[in-house]
């Protein structure tokens, strides 16, 4: 059933579909599943090009064995706040940290990602995200300063001088202008490549033609962060503007 766990026969299909480059979508349609499913089952189980059925399912199997009493365990300590189901919000950690990993990240980055932006506080100390995750700190601090280097996490000193790991809206708008930084360097790299080739050469036009592509888009991202950050610190117009809208009728 769409809504069960994958079975041996339905890990086989995936294997065929990715040996035929099939997009997640494609096999998800073939199996009646949801594409998130597809997704997660495949990244973490080695990504497209090393997924193997059979030590998938071994896989899965050994990990059911383990999760079950510490699912209990962890209920017990940590209680969900606001009427929140355990399971419905560890079964969504783990779609965003497979979503996250397929947008670049590392799994220990991703996962630490999750951590805070699944965080009603938006804030974690070292120690906090080591005891959520079961990981050592050396994890965590790689982790931690991956995601600073990329502008996705900000670092604060609390009133007991303990670092604290910090995720809020204005880091999106942060980690978009690094990204198109990052763009500008990449573009004065390649026509420093162009004065070296020679202008008239087709090394150098090719390089020429990525710095004109990446300049254009480093513009474009830069404009539009500025145009959209005010949208980060904007309430949602929603049961306030439905509220309001029968009052004309109402005169």
């Amino acid at each position: 059933m769409p809504g069960g766990r994958l079975t041996q026969a339905e890990r086989q299909q995936i294997a065929l579909g990715l040996a035929d480059s099939l997009p997640y979508a494609e096999i998800a349609r073939r199996l009646d599943r949801p594409t998130s499913t597809i997704t997660r089952e495949v990244m973490r189980n080695g990504g497209p090009a090393a997924y193997r059925a059979d030590l998938a399912h071994r896989a899965t199997e050994r990990r059911a064995h383990r999760r079950r009493p510490a699912t209990s365990r962890g209920a017990e300590s940590v209680p969900q706040s606001h009427g929140r189901d355990a399971e419905a919000v560890a079964e969504y950690e783990e779609t965003l940290t497979t979503v996250l990993m397929a947008s670049g990240l590392t799994k220990m980055t991703a996962r630490v990602l999750t951590c805070l932006f699944t965080t009603d506080e938006g804030t974690l100390t070292a120690s906090q995200l080591s005891q959520r995750l079961q990981v050592s700190p050396a994890s965590i601090s790689k982790a931690i300063a991956f995601l600073e280097s990329q502008s996705l996490v900000r670092r604060e000193r609390d009133e007991r001088r303990r670092d604290r790991y910090v995720v809020d809206d204005e880091l999106f708008y942060q980690a978009t202008i690094a990204s198109a930084r990052s763009n500008d360097q990449l573009v004065q790299t390649a026509r420093q490549g162009v004065a070296i080739l020679g202008p008239d050469t087709p090394a150098a036009t090719r390089l020429e033609n990525v710095a004109r592509f990446l300049d254009f888009i480093s513009e474009s991202i830069t404009r539009a962060a500025e145009q959209a950050r005010e949208v980060l610190h904007t309430k949602p117009e929603t049961a306030s503007g439905d509220a309001a809208q029968p009052s004309p009728g109402q005169g």
